[in-house]
C-alpha cells in the first residue's frame, strides 16, 4: 500500500514536492513510478526511478521541470515539480513494479486500473 501526499493549488509557474511513502513495506528492489489522471483523460505516466536509483525515465511534457527521487528512508519517493503549467493539474498517483524496466513501468502500469492509491490532487491555476 502507498500513501500520496503533497498536492495542492499552485499559481503556474510554481512548484510543488509529492511524496509517495510506502506503508508496511519498502521500495527496496521495485521500480517506483508516479502517474498522473487529469479529469476526462486517461492515467499516464509521468516520471519512474529504477530500484538503485541510476535510471529515470520522463514523459515528455514533464522533461526539465519535474524530477523523481528516492528519500533518505527505503520507503519513500518524491516527486519535484517545478514551473508548474495548468495542464499540469490532476490527481497524481504512485506505484511500484518489478524491475524490469522504467520506461516499461511508467508506459503499461497506467493500462492496470486495479492497486491505485487515493492520489493526491494539484490544481495549477492563477
Amino acid at each position: 500500500q502507498v500513501v500520496e501526499s503533497g498536492g495542492d493549488l499552485v499559481q503556474p509557474g510554481g512548484s510543488l514536492k509529492l511524496s509517495c511513502t510506502a506503508v508496511g513495506s519498502t521500495f527496496d528492489y521495485y521500480h517506483v513510478g508516479w502517474f498522473r489522471q487529469a479529469p476526462g483523460k486517461k492515467r499516464e505516466g509521468v516520471a519512474c526511478l529504477n530500484h538503485s536509483g541510476a535510471s529515470t525515465w520522463y514523459a515528455d511534457s514533464v522533461k526539465g521541470r519535474f524530477t523523481i527521487s528516492r528519500g533518505n528512508t527505503n520507503n519513500v519517493v518524491y516527486l519535484q515539480m517545478n514551473s508548474l503549467k495548468i495542464e499540469d493539474t490532476a490527481n497524481y498517483y504512485c506505484a511500484a513494479g518489478p524491475p524490469i524496466s522504467v520506461q516499461a513501468l511508467c508506459l503499461t502500469r497506467p493500462l492496470v486500473d486495479d492497486g491505485w492509491g487515493q492520489g493526491t490532487q494539484v490544481i495549477v491555476s492563477s
